[in-house]
């Protein structure tokens, strides 16, 4: 078994109501850290660690929320930005010659809002927590297969999630000299709530072209972020660690 040195640590989980977040919050809870689970919606904490409803698009709701964190568990080592929503259209639809449809602005900007600026934000104020306290760090990011190679109908997801990935990059070599390492995970199709709002017949076609023949489980996810925080991988920044059944993306 691998010692992942994780035992006591503090880890923040956005996104923890649920899915990925929730599987992640409880993997690290299982490995001995004490969890702060942030989200919009309600939800039990881990045992041993806490819950707290944050929007990670609010400074404001970041910072309190940090603070009572830190207060309540002690220096935050570990912060996983998970948070995440969908709000799917196609850039533009026309049939018989005439638009039909198109992304609006609501749409597009509130992709953005928790995907990429709840990233931005939420490690904002964790890196600088991090670098106070002086002990280093891990800052792992939700971003997608589909930030690596785009999907139709997802021009504010895969926006997002490429983003992310961009920060993850920039961050790696802003904050190595802190030690603190930052990476993202890339998942591919997995089986959460927000699936079910993806249509069955994207979802059949992406099935298909997944070579082991399953979605994946928020498990699968979890473990992947257990690893990154890990002693096992500390000489593992700037990555993006694909966790996809080997999927290959299609329109």
């Amino acid at each position: 078994m691998i010692e992942t040195g994780l035992a006591g640590k503090v880890v923040i989980v956005t996104g923890a109501a649920a899915g990925i977040g929730k599987a992640t919050a409880r993997r690290f809870a299982q490995e001995g850290c004490k969890v702060a689970s942030w989200d919009v919606t309600e939800a039990e904490p881990e045992a041993g660690g806490i819950f707290q409803k944050v929007d990670v698009s609010s400074a404001t709701s970041v910072g309190v929320g940090l603070e009572k964190a830190t207060h309540a568990l002690g220096p935050v080592y570990a912060l996983i930005n998970n948070a995440g929503i969908l709000r799917d259209a196609q850039l533009v639809k026309f049939k018989d010659g005439a638009l039909t449809g198109a992304m609006d602005d609501d749409q597009f900007d509130a992709v953005l809002a928790v995907n990429l600026r709840g990233v931005f934000v939420a490690t904002r104020a964790a890196a600088a927590s991090m670098i106070q306290a002086g002990a280093g760090g891990v800052i792992l990011n939700a971003s997608s297969v589909v930030g690596l190679y785009g999907n139709f109908g997802q021009t504010n997801y895969v926006a997002s999630k490429a983003g992310v990935i961009g920060m993850t990059r920039v961050w790696a070599r802003e904050l190595g000299k802190y030690r603190i390492r930052v990476n993202a995970v890339a998942p591919g199709i997995i089986d959460t709530d927000m699936m079910k709002s993806v249509p069955e017949k994207i979802r059949v076609g992406m099935n298909a072209h997944t070579p082991l023949g399953r979605m994946g489980q928020p498990e699968d996810i979890a473990n992947a972020y257990l690893w990154l925080a890990s002693d096992a991988a500390s000489f593992v920044s700037g990555a993006v660690l694909s966790v996809d059944g080997g999927i290959v993306m299609g329109t």
